[in-house]
C-alpha cells in the first residue's frame, strides 16, 4: 500500500500525524507530507511524494485518511494486497467497508 497528499488540499489540521506519526509529518509550512523511514517526502506532484505504507501503520493511514477534514489523503491499494488481505480474513476484520 502507498499513499500520498494532495496538498493544495490540506488544511494544517495535523490529524493525520495524531493518527500515524510513523506516515505522516508536518512541516514548517503547516502542512502534512508523507514520510517514509522518517524521512519527509515533500515533492508535491512527483513520485518522490509517493510512500510506502508499513503493514503495521496500514490501518491508522486508512483513518487518518478517513478523518481528514481536506480530503487530501489518497491511498493507493494494490490488487494483489486486496486479494490477500480478503483471503486471510485481515482487511475485512480490520477495516469496515461500506
Amino acid at each position: 500500500m502507498r499513499v500520498w497528499i494532495d496538498q493544495d488540499l490540506c488544511t494544517g489540521d495535523g490529524l493525520c500525524v495524531d493518527h500515524c506519526p510513523d506516515a505522516f509529518v508536518q512541516l514548517e509550512d503547516g502542512i502534512a507530507y508523507v514520510a517514509e523511514r522518517g524521512v519527509a517526502l515533500n515533492d508535491p506532484g512527483s513520485s518522490g511524494s509517493l510512500a510506502s505504507v508499513e503493514s503495521r501503520d496500514v490501518i491508522a493511514v486508512v483513518q487518518a485518511a478517513e478523518m481528514c477534514p481536506g480530503e487530501c489523503i489518497f491511498i493507493e491499494i494494490d490488487e494483489q494486497e486486496i486479494v490477500s488481505g480478503l483471503t486471510s480474513g485481515k482487511l475485512r476484520d480490520q477495516i469496515s467497508v461500506p
